[in-house]
């Protein structure tokens, strides 16, 4: 069986999930799983796709950046899915991993995306503390502290966190 999996960073990027569901959907997946989240935050609908993969099961992805934050992960994720027997697939790199060739490029690729991941990271910093200098960048807004007295206001009045976060959104 083909398992999807699709995953975008953010709410506002419908559009792409969307887009691989459908494609999942054309390449034969029967079941797919689909989510909203940032790849540092936890992944529900991911863990579902790998606890659902059984033996002669292969887990289709559009792109390696939708299921692994870096080569250590992308490891402890395919050793998973090969204890099962089953195998993955990467639609935009045209590779399985349960042929040799594939296993080749999947450490070669993975490698090299973990790089380009690392050297964006460090020209986002040198980006962000030369905008700092400049005064240009200051951060985001800190919203909780500017809605401090409100927030204090609806505890006295007897709200629930909950209730006041949903409140003031």
């Amino acid at each position: 069986m083909k398992i999807g999996y699709a995953r975008t960073s953010t709410v506002e990027q419908n559009y792409s999930l969307e887009d691989q569901v459908e494609r999942l959907g054309s390449q034969g997946c029967e079941k797919i799983f689909a989510e909203k989240v940032s790849s540092i935050q936890s992944r529900p609908e991911f863990e579902k796709c790998m606890d659902f993969a059984r033996e002669g099961d292969a887990v289709v992805i559009t792109k390696l950046d939708r299921f692994a934050r870096s080569i250590t992960d992308l490891w402890k994720h395919i050793t998973a899915l090969e204890e099962k027997g089953a195998s993955l697939q990467i639609l935009d790199l045209n590779l399985d991993t349960s042929t040799p060739n594939g296993r080749l490029q999947i450490t070669l690729l993975g490698g090299i995306a973990q790089w380009e991941r690392e050297m964006m990271l460090e020209r986002q910093k040198v980006g962000i503390a030369k905008a700092r200098e400049e005064g240009k960048y200051k951060g985001r807004v800190p919203t909780a502290r500017r809605l401090g007295t409100e927030i204090q206001k609806l505890h006295r009045e007897g709200m629930k966190p909950s209730q006041i976060a949903k409140e003031l959104n």
